[in-house]
């Protein structure tokens, strides 16, 4: 009897990964069941809240700024949405479990894999900073085409929305590279969808759309790069001034890819530049340069990795900072198909 029973639990546990699987994209429509009409669920979709998921992750303040969602209207969508999501605690084990659907993206450098602990993570923000020709924007546009190879561990490939703020990303580049992984340059092209955004609340508004196009495309996206995060925000604010609201604008875009990127389980990577810290000489720093987006970019980073030139075409990466990973160094070398081991 007693081993009846263990089976059923292993029965029910599988059913429950399932479960898992098809509420990690719970559509919002499904909220019509709870009484909320269809006029209203439309709203939500025009400002890129696209799963119930999303509803959870807005505030009712946000909600009521949708044009004709009333207070007692948010209410009641906050209410239908709680009863479809488990909003309470689960134990670590059950969090593990659900960890188990993060991937990683290989680099195209094994060296640089081991570092971040398989290459870049969903669920998750990775920021590479550094100084101009560290390997930014190369490290960009290997992701885009390794995103869509089969990896290990069950790793299917997907498509990769590109947002460049730095008018630096170059098809021809994703040519080359496709070359060295032999895959057809016409496909690797037409997975990877381009928006250039040219200020700030451009940027910001394009995020509307990589959740409806993520949305509408469930598990098909694997990967957002913005190239770079900080470019336009050091352009629309200067000075002083305007530092405490260009940080709140950065932080709510920092929020709401975190929440992108957990919602639809993808991987999110950005890219960062640098700046000379004036106060740096009277301290005995090594290096007075420092990434630029201050401690709301550091904090909201999951991974945070420093790169620089090593010699010739070497380049040298480091954790900066990382929930899980300790504080190594990698090296790496740029070549004509993207980011390779360095040949010692």
């Amino acid at each position: 009897m007693k081993m009846k029973a263990s089976e059923d639990q292993v029965v029910e546990e599988n059913t429950s990964c399932q479960d898992d699987e098809e509420s990690f994209f719970q559509d919002i429509d499904l909220l019509q069941k709870h009484g909320i009409n269809v006029a209203d669920i439309k709203k939500m979709k025009s400002v890129g809240i696209c799963t119930v998921k999303g509803i959870q992750m807005t505030t009712r303040k946000a909600l009521c700024n949708i044009k004709g969602l009333s207070e007692a209207k948010v209410e009641k969508i906050k209410e239908a949405a709680g009863k479809m999501l488990n909003v309470g605690f689960q134990t670590a084990f059950e969090y593990s479990a659900k960890r188990k659907q993060v991937f990683h993206i290989t680099t195209g450098s094994q060296e640089f894999d081991k570092l971040l602990g398989g290459g870049v993570e969903s669920m998750a923000i990775t920021e590479a900073f550094g100084e101009f020709r560290t390997g930014k924007t190369q490290l960009s546009h290997t992701l885009c085409v390794t995103a869509q190879l089969p990896g290990e561990d069950g790793y299917s490939g997907g498509k990769i929305i590109f947002i460049d703020t730095e008018n630096t990303f170059r098809p021809d580049r994703l040519r080359d590279i496709a070359d060295r992984f032999n895959v057809d340059h016409d496909a690797v092209l037409d997975n990877v969808l381009y928006a250039r955004a040219y200020t700030s609340e451009h940027q910001m508004e394009l995020l509307d759309f990589v959740a409806a196009k993520f949305h509408e495309e469930g598990g098909v996206f694997k990967l957002l790069i913005i190239d770079s995060i900080m470019a336009l925000f050091r352009v629309d604010f200067s000075g002083r001034g305007e530092l405490a609201e260009r940080q709140q604008k950065l932080a709510q875009m920092l929020s709401r890819l975190q929440k992108i990127s957990e919602e639809y389980n993808v991987a999110v990577f950005i890219t960062n530049q640098m700046t000379a810290d004036p106060g740096a000489g009277m301290t005995f720093q090594a290096d007075p340069k420092k990434p630029i987006g201050g401690h709301i970019l550091a904090h909201a980073s999951t991974t945070r990795i420093s790169l620089r030139k090593g010699r010739g075409e070497m380049r040298i990466a480091k954790i900066f900072d990382s929930p899980d990973m300790p504080e190594n160094e990698a090296t790496f070398a740029i070549s004509a198909g993207g980011v390779t081991d360095a040949k010692e």
